[in-house]
């Protein structure tokens, strides 16, 4: 009996020995993490930005800072992999990059999905507990970003202007001699005009309104209250305009901005949760991204909705 048990602590002596030792050689294979030269970093007031260099510069940023535990390897691959991931989609030590425009939009983007829980990943506040976001922290970010909201003027000349200018572009785009496609394939649909409207949103840092349309697949869906998910071949459009304001206070379509799409094919589009995108901007339907990687960018800003299929606009309650 006794040599029967020494055999099995044996056993598991040389076991032990041999994970040892597989793991220890797996830290030759360990990648490599570098910090590129900061070009231009956000300029936020400085509680925001201790809050973002807390809980976001880790993945979305050239000063990623490694714990000792974020080096050994299979973590390491997994930190990797987030950081390329997250630079990719968003990184704030290349602001000077992105329009003023673009750079309000993704601080909208950002605050939004850290209020919604999405941002940070639950796997790395799990492993770095002090970079959680507590609710003070949320309400300094919310205060931050409604200050940046656009005050819409009444009966604002520039963007009535804008409107007048556009009307003969709009008739020009609508008689494109060839369809515009996005870097992933999927193409303009004029037809979106003609569909029933789901809903109405605002954007109250860029001062526009989103008018949100459904194919015929999505409004039966709708009235079946089959949404969750949405069924296969169902298209969502949104389109973007100015907002004009009277001196009532009443909000009128201006000029158009953009129009997105989302089209649901869960097989096709398994690698983005079963959604197809595409934007184009201005009357002239120019498609957005420079790659068929620009859906990055429209996976994790939809990513908080995971419990409502990813769509952001719920239809109005018929």
């Amino acid at each position: 009996m006794k040599k029967h048990k020494w055999y099995k602590r044996k056993v598991v002596i040389i076991s032990l020995g041999i994970l040892f030792a597989v793991v220890l050689a797996m830290q030759f294979f360990r990648p490599v993490i570098i910090n590129p030269p900061v070009t231009g970093n956000v300029k936020v007031p400085h509680e925001v930005q201790v809050i973002l260099k807390n809980s976001c510069y880790d993945c979305h940023s050239n000063e990623t800072n490694l714990s000792w535990y974020d080096k050994i390897v299979p973590v390491s691959w997994l930190v990797a992999q987030h950081i390329k991931k997250g630079r990719s989609g968003l990184n704030f030590s290349k602001w000077d990059e992105l329009s003023p425009a673009d750079q309000k939009a993704k601080l909208w983007e950002s605050i939004n999905q850290i209020s919604h829980g999405a941002m940070p990943l639950d796997s790395y506040t799990l492993a770095h507990p002090q970079a959680k976001v507590s609710q003070k922290d949320i309400k300094v970010l919310e205060n931050y970003i409604w200050s940046l909201r656009v005050n819409n003027k009444p009966q604002d000349t520039s963007k009535i202007k804008a409107l007048n200018h556009q009307t003969e572009a709009v008739k020009k785009a609508q008689k494109l001699a060839q369809i515009p496609k996005a870097p992933n394939g999927i193409a303009y649909i004029a037809d979106y005009k003609n569909w029933a409207v789901i809903s109405t949103t605002q954007r109250l840092d860029n001062g526009t309104m989103r008018i949100i349309f459904g194919n015929d697949i999505a409004m039966k869906a709708i009235k079946e209250k089959k949404i969750s998910p949405w069924p296969n071949g169902s298209i969502l459009a949104k389109a973007a305009f100015d907002e004009i304001e009277d001196t009532d206070g009443n909000i009128s379509q201006g000029a158009f901005k953009q129009v997105e799409f989302m089209v649901k094919n869960d097989k096709k589009y398994q690698k983005t949760n079963g959604w197809g995108f595409s934007r184009f901007k201005t009357p002239e339907m120019v498609p957005y991204g420079k790659n068929a990687n620009f859906v990055i960018e429209c996976m994790n800003c939809h990513q908080p909705m995971e419990k409502n299929d990813y769509v952001f606009t719920l239809p109005i309650r018929q």
